[in-house]
């Protein structure tokens, strides 16, 4: 093996592996989206009651406050496991601090956390532009429709079901997704990630 491959799968695996630094911000971002869920958790529930009436399973709409974390974190760390760990973490603490969702809230932040993974892991971690964000948003927005329509409204229709998944697919790709990735954009632009790749590209194209 040449010096210069074994160079590039040494730099290859490093990109892969977490510092101690990207542990820390995952941290601290889930800290900050458990805030995000934990004030969402009363706040949706007078949108909530306005959609409703207006077609069964809109209220989908109002899942997207709950899937940011894995987007933001995905995009920030850009490792293996960072959506997954961000959201898990949110989810853990608003379930800790207590909702009225109990412990399932930590699946659902397991389910949507692994969903927004998914797309970045098919981009291999290299593509976290506003159309990958977006997909990562929507793929957490549909693992968290199918999710709750199977454990919350298992009795309820199929076209109940239908609106409400394809209601938290849209929210997820639009609240989550990109607005996930205007979130990292401007934490970037205040040099808060100067040490993560996120940062240095905003710093490249000003």
């Amino acid at each position: 093996m040449s010096a210069s491959a074994s160079g590039n799968r040494t730099a290859e695996a490093r990109r892969y592996t977490w510092r101690v630094v990207d542990i820390v911000v995952a941290s601290v971002i889930g800290v900050a989206c458990a805030v995000i869920f934990l004030v969402w958790n009363i706040g949706y529930e007078l949108p909530s009651s306005l959609l409703g009436p207006l077609l069964p399973g809109l209220g989908g709409l109002l899942a997207g406050p709950w899937l940011i974390a894995g987007v933001i974190g995905g995009l920030v760390v850009r490792k293996p496991g960072a959506a997954i760990y961000t959201e898990l973490l949110a989810a853990v603490i608003s379930a800790l601090v207590g909702n009225r969702w109990g412990p399932l809230t930590i699946v659902s932040g397991l389910v949507q956390g692994l969903g927004a993974e998914i797309v970045l892991a098919i981009f291999l971690y290299r593509a976290f532009g506003p159309a990958v964000a977006a997909l990562s948003g929507a793929a957490a927005g549909l693992a968290a429709g199918v999710n709750d329509s199977l454990v919350w409204y298992a009795a309820a229709d199929g076209a109940f079901k239908a609106i409400y998944i394809v209601s938290t697919t849209v929210s997820g790709a639009v609240v989550a997704g990109l607005g996930g990735w205007a979130v990292v954009r401007a934490l970037a632009a205040t040099g808060a990630l100067g040490r993560f790749a996120a940062g240095r590209d905003v710093a490249r194209r000003v």
